[in-house]
């Protein structure tokens, strides 16, 4: 659900065959590189360009600037787990808890599992603008599919919405606390983590466990 364009871009100035990314990719990969260790603020276009290895005016034939940069890294960390979350709501023959638990541990290990903290641009002021709506609306997509997830459990069913709606915040926030948990402990090993907090934010939804 991208709200991003595609350009039908230029050859590199200089390859870089070592990567084995496509020329967009790899402008993705030094955005993601440059946003997470120099900051989004600090790192321009033209130092997107020259870690990518071609010229800033090729770049544009890929991408308008930074801002569509930072929209698809952001959305790159939400649409898979939004995906997959519809799978699980379309699944009726899996435990609800058990699926409730796939997606948290899924949408951990998406948010820890790439060479860069992704999940940490969510704190930018930037990211609040406009040019962001598409993101907050994929998120905003997947936090509902959390709701749907925990109303589908025999615990939460019975709750009313106001309820309901609270333990979703609680759950959600726990799973998106990953990424503070990441940027003080980056060597924290993911699977372990992954499932450490799915089965937290199952016992803080008051669901019981994955088995139940």
């Amino acid at each position: 659900m991208s709200t991003t364009g595609r350009r039908v871009g230029r050859p590199r100035a200089a390859q870089r065959p070592e990567s084995g990314l496509s020329a967009r990719d790899e402008l993705l990969e030094a955005a993601a590189e440059l946003f997470t260790t120099r900051g989004y603020a600090a790192t321009t276009t033209r130092a997107v360009a020259e870690r990518a290895g071609m010229r800033q005016a090729t770049m544009y034939h890929y991408f308008s600037g930074k801002e569509e940069l930072l929209a698809e890294l952001l959305e790159s960390t939400v649409t898979p787990s939004l995906a997959l979350a519809r799978r699980l709501l379309a699944d009726d023959v899996t435990a609800p808890p058990a699926r409730l638990h796939e997606l948290c541990r899924s949408d951990v290990e998406l948010l820890c599992g790439g060479p860069h903290n992704l999940g940490g641009l969510y704190l930018l002021p930037e990211v609040q603008s406009e040019a962001f709506a598409g993101f907050h609306q994929v998120r905003a997509d997947l936090k509902d599919a959390y709701g749907q997830l925990l109303a589908a459990t025999d615990a939460c069913g019975v709750l009313d919405k106001t309820e309901l709606a609270l333990r979703c915040d609680l759950v959600f926030g726990l799973i998106e606390g990953v990424i503070l948990i990441r940027r003080s402990d980056p060597d924290r090993t993911v699977a372990a983590l992954a499932g450490a907090m799915a089965d937290a934010a199952l016992r803080i939804a008051g669901v019981g466990s994955a088995g139940d």
